[in-house]
């Protein structure tokens, strides 16, 4: 499936129609194949414990899949999360950031499928798992 908006596009976009996240999130590759995606995280994504919280993976995974949809129909804010499967297996790291590994498994005309696997950087073994599912609005 070939990208229609670029990262570099991408990232303003993200900052654009969610700027309370500014900053949160990189995109380190963005191609056909995959979204490689980071966390950038710090104190306020900290649990009890000082590793990355659930909810913080939640959200990486969550806009990871939403960045892999965009990224090949277009800049379509108002696309949704219609389910989320989340497996948590290890605790990430701390002190380090949590990457995303995003891959479009499905794009039809109202339902995209992304499989996204977490990691904390530099670790082989993956922190979560996550699908995901995102409706995407009727063409006007």
């Amino acid at each position: 499936m070939p990208i229609k908006v670029p990262a570099d596009e991408m990232a303003e976009f993200l900052d654009e129609v969610f700027p309370q996240v500014k900053g949160m999130f990189g995109i380190d590759r963005l191609d056909e194949d995959l979204l490689v995606m980071r966390l950038h995280a710090s104190e306020q994504h900290l649990r009890p414990g000082g590793t990355v919280s659930g909810p913080a993976m939640f959200s990486l995974a969550d806009v990871a899949a939403y960045v892999a949809t965009m990224a090949r129909i277009g800049k379509e804010a108002l696309a949704v999360t219609t389910n989320c499967s989340i497996d948590f297996m290890r605790k990430p790291a701390a002190g380090v950031d949590v990457v995303a590994h995003a891959k479009l498994l499905k794009l039809g005309k109202t339902l995209s499928v992304t499989e996204v696997l977490l990691y904390s950087e530099g670790s082989p073994d993956p922190v979560a798992r996550a699908n995901l599912t995102y409706s995407i609005p009727p063409a006007r």
